[in-house]
């Protein structure tokens, strides 16, 4: 029987455990098969156990050598004694019977057969024999290595995709999960099947530390159960925290250190892996070295890393550090092992500066909008770079929190949400087509990607109200990053009510309308509805793999469909009136509330103070003058804002003047208050850079539109000036739809136009609806890629549309928007 054997160190239990084994194999082995056995053999051990690196409950892998394939007669009842009595002493025996030919001989299907005799050795038979092997093993593996070790590389790439290739599970397994000791094998035996390479070399002699540790943990792991397991459970966890460091530690504590060796490992593991596909010829491989042509003045890419051309200009600054960064963001390519190590020597003086003068918004602005964010995140926290940039990181980074739903480590589970929206863009299964859409409406990407990556910060600092600390850290953050009070209060709102939608979705009856007016009261506008609903998608599937169930993503979607008809059925009923107060809840002057009254209740939510105090400005001024208007930049576009007394079709020739000086709308919103004034806003682009280019036409627009208010000139003169646009491809082109209905409001019809956006768009749809004499009441106009989702609250002679003028006009919007536009 084998004794318990108790020791921290593992290697003095691996030679304890060992040579209890070799002795009483060998001494079986005398008793039962010399005398038994005719013919030469050799009892060799393999694999852990060729290695002396037995656990204490692993398999005793064994190796019976024979010479001819006419040895193997009359060998069976010999073999099952000496196995029997083997099991009988509480060995556990895994065995395989071999020739000399067949351990030489390349078997595709048998990589484990060619790995495990890596670490073969003699225990008891004949010398001669096993002389044999050895000698023509070393050739073997010199000629079939490469055979070999593509077949390893590729169960290794199972074993991380079965783990979805991260080491920061809450209870991991430390032999297969990456990180764990299986990839410290994987070294080992790449090594071995290529001794001559200097990079692999390298990464294996990093492994000490690593090695003693998780051989210590499965180790205890094995002792504490009396089996062969290698889940480190939560309990678990709480033992092996009292037990194996020289100081007890907080379990939480102890995990970041197994979460660092288990990176090292790794990371490692990936290094050796990189250097196989180094030799790759593959057309994979060769569409790999074409993306080489990414590379920059300052960076190269080499099968798919990025190496500096001039560490020290390129490492120079944390600016400039941070542009690389963007780089592996935008083209999803990651840094060389040389980089990383240059980065992480950086980490501490970067950090240093960060303390004095923080990076600035626009730049990261610029990295959050990039496609592969969480790709390059994860790259910032393995260089050390982002707790340097973001110090609050530091209470999340590998930070257990347990939960019996979740999967992952805080900092992982972040970055699985994020890596979720970055894969939204490009899933193209018809199951997520809905969520990709509403991501495609999304102006702000950078913003929703910022609200994921602070909304668990709370875990770390305030545990029992991790909302609460979440949003204290956030704003600590983003008054560091000096992100605009605009940005700031989206993401405090979607921190703040990150968990709204999944609390519906579990504790309320989706078919209640009390529940849409709950949902309604909480979001408060289509836009932060929207957010909420894609950083709930990406939330809960983060939770686990297997968490967003088709149903799960089914009732998100009824959720927020729920919310999005009751908010649209409100932008005409709900309307402000007495005196308000700002978000803020400061009391806004009576002046102001007159202006305000009969706006629609979402103007409040969707605009700043500032903003709504300088429409208040251009409201006066439209009474001195008539007309106000003013063109403002924003990133990537301009706004129009136009104030004035209401007029039959003021809205259809705003648009038509932009189209003119061919502009492109991309969002809009139109409505007017109790005192007869309207206010219109409109958000453009300049596809030909008239404008940037030309900053006096900024000028010459605002007059325009102003003569075209007044009436002095007519839109149809101004568009008679601009070519006409091809329409689109028609196998591209999205069919143009209009649906009508008369429940959403008390006093309007509600039409919700679909169809393909091209320019002057707008003004044919808006023109199309005045000469059929309806008045619009309230527009919400918005841009999804190259589609244009159009609502209109209407009415004709004070009335709701009836039947027949809806069909008619219905048939007239489609073909306004099938038509050639006269504005290019």
């Amino acid at each position: 029987m084998e004794a318990p054997v108790q020791s921290r160190n593992p290697f003095e239990l691996f030679e304890t455990r060992t040579n209890l084994v070799d002795s009483g194999v060998i001494s079986a082995a005398e008793e039962n098969l010399q005398p038994k056995l005719a013919t030469n053999f050799v009892v060799t051990a393999v694999g852990g156990y060729g290695r002396r690196e037995l656990f204490p409950y692993s398999d005793i892998d064994l190796l019976l050598l024979f010479e001819n394939d006419s040895d193997l007669l009359n060998i069976k009842e010999p073999l099952s004694e000496f196995f029997r009595i083997l099991w009988d002493s509480g060995f556990r025996v895994s065995h395989s019977v071999r020739t000399v030919a067949e351990c030489c001989r390349l078997q595709e299907q048998n990589t484990e057969l060619h790995i495990s005799l890596l670490d073969v050795r003699f225990l008891y038979g004949d010398e001669e024999l096993f002389g044999k092997l050895s000698q023509r093993l070393p050739e073997f593996y010199q000629r079939s290595a490469d055979a070999i070790k593509r077949p390893l590389a590729e169960l290794a790439g199972q074993r991380h995709a079965k783990f979805n290739h991260t080491v920061y599970h809450l209870e991991p397994n430390v032999k297969e999960a990456p990180g764990g000791i299986r990839d410290i094998h994987l070294v080992h035996w790449l090594l071995q099947l290529t001794p001559q390479q200097e990079a692999i070399r390298e990464a294996a002699g990093q492994l000490a530390d690593a090695r003693r540790f998780l051989y210590s943990v499965r180790c205890f792991l094995h002792l504490k159960t009396g089996r062969d397991n290698n889940l480190l459970s939560f309990e678990l966890q709480d033992q092996a925290a009292e037990v194996l460091p020289e100081h007890s530690l907080a379990p939480e504590e102890w995990m970041r250190i197994y979460y660092r060796h288990a990176r090292q490992a790794y990371q490692a593991a990936l290094r050796a892996l990189e250097y196989m596909d180094d030799r790759d010829i593959s057309l994979a491989r060769q569409f790999r070295d074409w993306r080489s042509r990414l590379s920059t003045s300052e960076f190269t890419i080499s099968r798919e890393r990025v190496l500096l051309r001039n560490p020290n200009l390129t490492l120079s600054s944390p600016v400039s550090a941070l542009w690389l960064f963007v780089f592996l963001a935008r083209h999803g390519v990651r840094l060389a092992w040389d980089t990383q190590r240059r980065l992480c020597a950086k980490a501490n003086s970067f950090a240093e500066l960060f303390q004095k003068e923080p990076l600035s918004w626009p730049l990261w602005e610029e990295f959050l909008s990039q496609p592969h964010a969480a790709m390059a995140l994860r790259e910032m926290q393995e260089t050390d770079f982002l707790p340097a940039t973001i110090p609050e990181w530091q209470s999340v980074d590998s930070l257990v929190v347990r939960d019996f739903y979740h999967r992952y480590t805080v900092d992982e589970h972040t970055f699985v949400a994020i890596e979720t929206i970055d894969k939204l863009s490009t899933d193209k299964a018809p199951a997520v087509s809905r969520f990709r859409e509403l991501l495609e409406e999304e102006d702000q990407p950078a913003v929703l990607r910022l609200a994921l990556l602070l909304h668990d910060f709370g875990k770390g600092t305030t545990p029992g109200d991790h909302v609460r600390g979440s949003l204290e850290t956030a704003r600590l953050v983003m008054d560091r990053l000096h992100v605009p009070e605009e940005k700031q209060n989206t993401v405090l709102f979607l921190i703040e009510h990150h968990l709204d939608l999944s609390l519906i979705m579990n504790g309320r009856d989706l078919n209640d309308p009390a529940t849409a007016r709950f949902l309604t009261s909480r979001v408060g506008t289509q836009e932060n509805l929207r957010r909420l609903a894609l950083l709930t998608y990406a939330d809960i599937n983060a939770v686990n793999p297997t968490a967003l169930t088709p149903w799960r993503v089914e009732q998100l979607w009824r959720v927020y469909s729920m919310g999005l008809e009751q908010l649209t059925r409100e932008l005409a009923t709900d309307r402000i009136h007495g005196v308000p107060t700002f978000t803020s809840g400061d009391p806004v002057s009576p002046e102001l509330a007159h202006f305000l009254e009969g706006l629609p209740t979402r103007y409040l939510r969707t605009h700043t103070r500032p903003e709504i105090e300088r429409h208040f400005a251009l409201e006066q001024k439209s009474r001195r003058d008539g007309v106000a208007v003013e063109i403002q930049p924003e990133p990537g576009a301009y706004r129009l804002t136009v104030l004035a007394g209401d007029q039959p079709g003021l809205f259809s020739r705003l648009c038509g003047s932009l189209a003119s000086f061919g502009m492109n709308i991309v969002k809009a919103e139109a409505c007017s208050n109790a005192g007869g004034r309207i206010l219109d806003l409109l958000r453009f682009t300049d596809p030909i850079r008239t404008l940037e280019l030309n900053p006096g036409e900024i000028s010459r627009l605002e007059w325009t539109i102003e003569c075209v208010v007044r009436g002095s000139i007519q839109v149809s003169d101004l568009l008679k000036r601009r070519r006409a646009a091809p329409l689109p491809n028609s196998r591209a082109r999205i069919a143009p739809v209009a649906h009508f209905n008369n429940e959403a409001s008390e006093t309007s019809t509600l039409i919700e136009f679909a169809g393909e956006d091209r320019p002057g768009l707008l003004y044919d749809l808006t023109s199309t609806l005045s000469a059929a004499g309806c008045n619009i009441e309230v527009v919400m106009i918005d841009t999804e890629g190259h589609k244009a989702l159009d609502v209109f609250y209407v009415t004709r002679n004070g009335n709701k549309l009836d039947d027949t003028i809806q069909q008619r006009l219905g048939a007239e919007l489609v073909r306004a928007a099938d038509k050639v536009s006269v504005a290019q």
